[in-house]
């Protein structure tokens, strides 16, 4: 995803918290001339490989241009990037959002934000220690803003006509656990729809399951203003893998949680990670993975085949056969397929509210993908009732 400002284009990989960033460096950035910025991610093996893809494909692209590049993979393969001959200098992932580290002025210009929802960081970094995992090591330990700050943010793009807020972080459901206090997410939800009561979609990036608090819970079951929408922070569906992978749910946890939201919010649909061929994996465990997915109803999966990196405890455990995990990952994807067509089947007839994104596509509060006729302007909601579904597309 591209965000292109004058002579000045940041290039955007990973998550959310990314996306988010990028549209601040975008606006420090904006008018600084020939430069192509590269907001990296480590994630995976593969996300390291196409970031390296995007530098080349930049370079190829903007022979002349100041390459940059910032994020989790210039902190984890900092050397490695470094040694590229396409890549003029890297900027510290934790100052990336620093002014100073960029050689622009601190009364940076504001731009219009390129999306029709306001991505806001509320935390950045993890305290956790997922044994697969190095993202702590290319964003360091969690650190929250506080409600005051994620007020001003929203107002922010609230001011630049965004329809829908999407709070997002490395692990947002930690928000507030470093705040005097230590306040619960939820009370940041509570605080942003009591601020801003003409906001009509909030909707929330990646949990961790385990700690939504009781009044996050409530607002994710009660509240129509927050979209019905969870994505959780699975990574498996065998209670011994997450053990290992020293996730802090297990199987039934993550069953309950979702069992207890559907008794209130039947229409709440289902997202989650999920890690295909973890190191020890066998097929009685790649099969519970299988399971839950129809178990929870997952239409809105992420399935990452399994890739050690560096420094982490699981890269020095028993691994699972490369071809054998791209085997289990493509089962896991077709599960999601099936579950997701399904899904999609009973939307069919249904008045959706769709908020209209720029490329003729738009996204129902439970994140339906769905097509916007001709002549609904990106940013506005409007009502669709879809005849059909195709690719994963309503229409």
């Amino acid at each position: 995803m591209n965000s292109v400002t004058a002579n000045a284009e940041v290039i955007t990989l990973g998550c959310r918290l990314n996306l988010a960033e990028s549209e601040q460096i975008r606006a420090m950035l904006a008018g600084e001339g020939d430069l192509v910025v590269i907001n990296s991610c480590a994630v995976t093996s593969e996300a390291v490989r196409h970031t390296r893809q995007a530098i080349r494909r930049a370079r190829r692209e903007r022979p002349n241009a100041r390459l940059l590049v910032t994020g989790c993979a210039a902190e984890i393969e900092r050397d490695q990037l470094a040694a590229m001959p396409e890549v003029d200098g890297l900027i510290a992932n934790a100052d990336k959002l620093d002014a100073r580290a960029w050689n622009v002025p601190d009364n940076v210009q504001t731009v219009p934000t390129a999306h029709t929802r306001g991505f806001v960081a509320v935390q950045n970094g993890c305290d956790h220690s997922c044994t697969f995992c190095v993202i702590p090591q290319g964003r360091g330990a969690s650190r929250s803003l506080t409600i005051p700050q994620v007020l001003t943010e929203v107002d922010r793009d609230i001011d630049r006509g965004v329809a829908e807020i999407v709070l997002t972080g490395v692990d947002v459901t930690s928000w507030g656990h470093d705040l005097p206090g230590k306040p619960a997410l939820g009370a940041l939800v509570a605080a942003i729809l009591d601020r801003f009561s003409g906001l009509k979609r909030l909707r929330m990036s990646s949990l961790d399951g385990v700690e939504i608090d009781p009044l996050l819970f409530e607002l994710f079951a009660d509240e129509p203003r927050v979209m019905p929408h969870l994505h959780l922070s699975l990574q498996h569906g065998h209670d011994l893998i997450l053990k290992r992978m020293k996730r802090r749910h297990s199987r039934h946890d993550a069953v309950e949680l979702v069992h207890r939201l559907r008794a209130k919010r039947p229409d709440i649909a289902i997202g989650a990670d999920l890690i295909a061929g973890f190191p020890t994996e066998d097929d009685a465990m790649h099969d519970a993975n299988r399971s839950i997915i129809t178990e929870l109803g997952i239409v809105h999966g992420h399935i990452f085949p399994y890739s050690p990196r560096p420094g982490t405890p699981a890269a020095r455990m028993p691994q699972v056969e490369r071809a054998e995990i791209k085997r289990r990952a493509s089962e896991l994807r077709s599960d999601v397929a099936r579950v997701r067509n399904e899904w999609l089947d009973q939307r069919v007839g249904s008045a959706l509210s769709v908020l209209a994104e720029r490329d003729g596509t738009g996204y129902s509060p439970d994140f339906a993908r769905v097509a916007v006729p001709e002549g609904v302007a990106a940013g506005e909601v409007t009502t669709i009732t879809p005849t059909r579904h195709e690719q994963g597309l309503l229409s």
